[in-house]
């Protein structure tokens, strides 16, 4: 025991005179007196390794002609996803935001078999399964290639800027950006506006949303005769709140109004809002570039329609 006690002893005195040793040269601080002192070192967090910051020329362009075209249309999961067409060499550049171009083969493919027909033979071979199949011999009233892809922006119900897109025969093309874009810069409101594939060509859906669409491959609401969206020369605004509506439908003396639940804005009496009529922003673009508005009929009234003659 005797042996390990003086090594021991020895340690102990070792020890101490370290302690004081380290006190004298630095200066008589304790630990806390030093962090105190030194803040930047005593308090300090490990570093991590940072991105390098971009500059700002190397930032994306925010500006709307260079917005990434496929962006969501502030959509949820019950809401159909809106993907927009990137602007091609081809286009016509209107404005920031507003073009419109020939269909790229990536539209195409979006919309054969939905609002685009496609022959019996050939549906079986498509990736997604076709809702518009017409006989093999059937022809098809407009070719592709007389089809226009477009983008807008507008202003939406909360009054924020959203990007549309729209299929439209091309020889009305250059009438509706004029128009979208003057009800752009007027901030006028539109809930949507999405091809109708997103709802699966299915018109009555579109309309339930409130969607504004132009071309969908189908025939007239009853009817078995091709629509002028068919061929791309209509378009319905707002559907919701500006509904198709038939005088004594089938002889039955009933007024049939279209989509279900928009008929408390069949009555044009009343003061709602997005109610289109002679007094409207819309109505009166539409008309100033030669289109005929569905609110103006006799046997029917369908106040979201506007649609033009081409030859």
């Amino acid at each position: 025991m005797n042996k390990w006690l003086k090594p021991l002893v020895g340690l102990v005195f070792l020890i101490l005179i370290c302690a004081v040793s380290v006190r004298l040269l630095t200066r008589g601080e304790t630990l806390d007196q030093y962090a105190q002192a030194n803040p930047e070192v005593a308090y300090a967090t490990p570093s991590k390794t940072e991105a390098p910051t971009a500059s700002p020329s190397a930032l994306p362009d925010s500006s709307p002609e260079a917005m990434p075209t496929a962006t969501p249309d502030d959509t949820s999961a019950s809401e159909p996803f809106l993907m927009t067409d990137t602007e091609s060499a081809e286009s016509t550049h209107f404005a920031d935001g507003f073009f419109y171009q020939p269909l790229t083969d990536a539209v195409v493919a979006r919309i054969t078999g939905i609002s685009y027909p496609v022959s019996e033979t050939i549906a079986p071979a498509l990736s997604l399964q076709a809702t518009n199949i017409v006989p093999d011999d059937k022809e098809i009233a407009i070719s592709y290639e007389e089809l226009s892809y477009m983008n807008v922006l507008y202003y939406d119900f909360n009054g924020e800027v959203q990007i549309g897109e729209l299929i439209c025969n091309q020889k009305i093309a250059q009438d509706l950006i004029e128009i979208f874009y003057e009800l752009y810069q007027n901030e006028y409101q539109i809930e949507k506006i999405r091809l109708i594939d997103e709802y699966g060509g299915d018109d009555t859906a579109s309309m339930m949303d409130n969607n504004t669409s132009c071309f969908n491959y189908r025939a007239v609401d009853g009817t078995s005769s091709l629509s002028k969206h068919a061929i791309g020369c209509a378009i319905d605004i707002n559907p919701f709140y500006n509904p198709y509506v038939v005088f004594h439908k089938d002889g039955s003396g009933e007024t049939y109004i279209s989509p279900e639940g928009s008929e408390i804005y069949a009555d044009r009496s009343q003061n709602f809002p997005y109610k289109i009529d002679e007094n409207d922003l819309c109505y009166k673009l539409f008309k100033e570039h030669g289109f005929v508005w569905g609110g103006d009929w006799n046997s029917c009234k369908d106040y979201q329609h506007f649609q033009k003659v081409v030859k």
